[in-house]
């Protein structure tokens, strides 16, 4: 059984027990010839029962890793889909203290998933280093941290945070980032390095962009650690194509909000659909 994180000295993000944790679930799913998934619930949407269940049907349904969202009232990164679930969630009274006792109960229901938290850098920083965030996150068994907003030109001081708290800092990386500066922040990403397709924000797309294959081979080709792909992410069609492309991580995100209904509740419905995505990215 795995445990939270301990807190410790590592140079890097990438060194610490929750970005050997991530690595190893990349190396599970490179070894069974497919691409790792990582599919996306909103901590407390439709309510904290409801969201539990979606977490661990997800894992269930073939999750190699789960990406939980702390509900945001000002989520710059994601579009429709997202920002409705995350309002819905904070109505519901969804809050950081009860995202973290979702990620435990997670940790503790199936504790060989690696849990990685995305948020923002209000909700993570704030006004201080965020040094208690991220030590409540690393004890709730947080492996990895993807802060949508957080730049690396911004973000040594808090990598140094992490590190110290055992947990992997995620960057991303864009279809307009410029190939040096690809590298620089694929050797600074802990865990892996999250690729952002297209230009735009989150939600599920019909298609993805012609040169998405091409910009997952040119990150792969800088990149140290393994290369997730999300933003538009929705259809098996799009995991299979992905796989295919070289990703070594597929992350699908509104297409499983919008698979549980208006009422977030379609628990059943959202488990196929990652059942499906999941055995898409076996077919290289």
């Amino acid at each position: 059984m795995s445990s939270p994180a301990a807190p410790g000295t590592y140079a890097h993000t990438n060194d610490t027990p929750g970005a050997l944790r991530i690595a190893a679930s990349f190396a599970r799913a490179r070894a069974a010839g497919r691409a790792a998934l990582v599919p996306y619930v909103v901590a407390g949407y439709p309510d904290a029962e409801t969201s539990l269940r979606a977490a661990v049907a997800a894992i269930d349904a073939g999750a190699d890793l789960l990406e939980v969202g702390l509900p945001y009232s000002d989520p710059l990164a994601d579009g429709a889909t997202l920002q409705r679930a995350s309002s819905v969630a904070l109505g519901n009274g969804a809050s950081l203290e009860r995202s973290l006792d979702l990620v435990r109960q997670i940790a503790a229901a199936r504790p060989d998933t690696p849990v990685v938290v995305m948020g923002y850098a209000n909700q993570i920083i704030g006004g201080g280093d965020g040094a208690e965030t991220a030590g409540r996150l690393a004890g709730s068994g947080v492996a990895g941290l993807i802060i949508a907003d957080l730049t690396p030109d911004e973000g040594r001081p808090f990598e140094a945070i992490a590190a110290a708290s055992g947990i992997a800092l995620v960057y991303l990386v864009a279809p307009t980032t410029a190939p040096a500066r690809r590298a620089m922040i694929a050797a600074r990403s802990g865990g892996f390095l999250y690729c952002v397709s297209l230009v735009g924000v989150t939600g599920a797309r019909t298609s993805l962009p012609r040169t998405v294959a091409r910009l997952v081979r040119d990150v792969r080709a800088v990149s140290p650690v393994p290369v997730a792909v999300g933003f538009g992410v929705s259809r098996p069609a799009h995991a299979r194509a992905l796989a295919r492309a070289g990703a070594d991580g597929i992350i699908v995100a509104s297409a499983l909000v919008d698979a549980l209904g208006p009422d977030g509740t379609n628990v059943a419905a959202m488990a196929r659909l990652v059942r499906a995505l999941a055995t898409a990215t076996t077919d290289r």
